[in-house]
C-alpha cells in the first residue's frame, strides 16, 4: 500500500509533462528553444520529476513522439491493408510513407526537435531505424527489385522533417500536393509507373 501513492503520482505527473509538452511544441515557432525548466513550469512540477521520469530533453521528446505514434504503429503492425501486414508490397510501401509523411505533417515542430537532437541528423533517431527497417523488409518483397536498403533510406529521405518543414512552411506546398508527389515517386521506384491524374487529389 504505501509504494502505491507515489505511483499514482508518477503516472499522473507523466501524464502532465506530456501534456504540457505536447502543447508548448504545438505553439511554438522555435521548439528548438524549448528547455526542461519551461515544460516542467508549465505542467507544474519540479525540474527534477522531469530527468527522473524521462532522462533527459530527447527522452521526453522520444516518449511524447511515440505517444502520438501509438495509432499509426497499430495500424502497421495489426491493421487492415494497405497500412497493415497482409497488404502486398506494391500496396504497403506506398501506404507506409504515406503514414509517415502525414505524421510529420500533423506533428512538425516535435518531429524536427526530435529528429534535430541527433546532431542534426534524423538517422540517429531510434524511430527511423524502425521505419527503415520494416520499409526494407517490405521491399524486399517485390519481386526484380534489388537494393532495398538503399531504396528504403533514400525513400524515407522524402519525408525528412526538415524537408517537410521546410515544404509545408517555407514554400506553403498543400498537403495533397505533397502527398501525390510522393506516391508518384513511390510508385515510379517500385516500377508501376505514374499515378492516374486523378488519384493525385487523394
Amino acid at each position: 500500500m504505501p509504494e502505491r501513492k507515489p505511483r499514482q503520482d508518477a503516472v499522473r505527473n507523466r501524464k502532465a509533462v506530456l501534456a504540457a509538452a505536447d502543447d508548448l511544441f504545438a505553439r511554438s515557432g522555435s521548439p528548438e528553444d524549448l528547455t526542461m525548466a519551461d515544460i516542467a513550469a508549465a505542467a507544474g512540477v519540479g525540474k527534477g520529476t522531469l530527468f527522473r521520469a524521462f532522462g533527459d530533453r530527447a527522452g521526453l521528446l522520444r516518449a511524447l513522439y511515440e505517444a502520438r505514434l501509438e495509432p499509426v504503429r497499430q495500424a502497421v503492425e495489426a491493421g487492415p491493408p494497405p497500412l497493415g501486414p497482409d497488404a502486398p508490397p506494391h500496396q504497403r510501401v506506398p501506404a507506409l510513407l504515406d503514414a509517415v509523411l502525414c505524421f510529420k505533417l500533423d506533428n512538425r515542430r516535435l518531429a524536427l526537435a526530435l529528429e534535430e537532437g541527433g546532431s542534426g541528423s534524423p538517422y540517429q533517431a531510434e524511430h527511423y531505424t524502425l521505419w527503415h527497417d520494416l520499409l526494407r523488409s517490405v521491399l524486399e518483397q517485390v519481386p526484380g527489385l534489388t537494393d532495398s536498403d538503399f531504396l528504403a533510406h533514400a525513400l524515407l529521405a522524402a519525408t525528412r522533417a526538415d524537408l517537410v518543414e521546410h515544404l509545408a512552411g517555407r514554400e506553403r506546398l498543400p498537403r495533397d500536393t505533397m502527398r501525390a508527389q510522393l506516391a508518384n515517386l513511390t510508385t515510379r521506384v517500385l516500377g508501376s509507373g505514374p499515378l492516374p491524374t486523378a488519384a493525385t487529389g487523394n
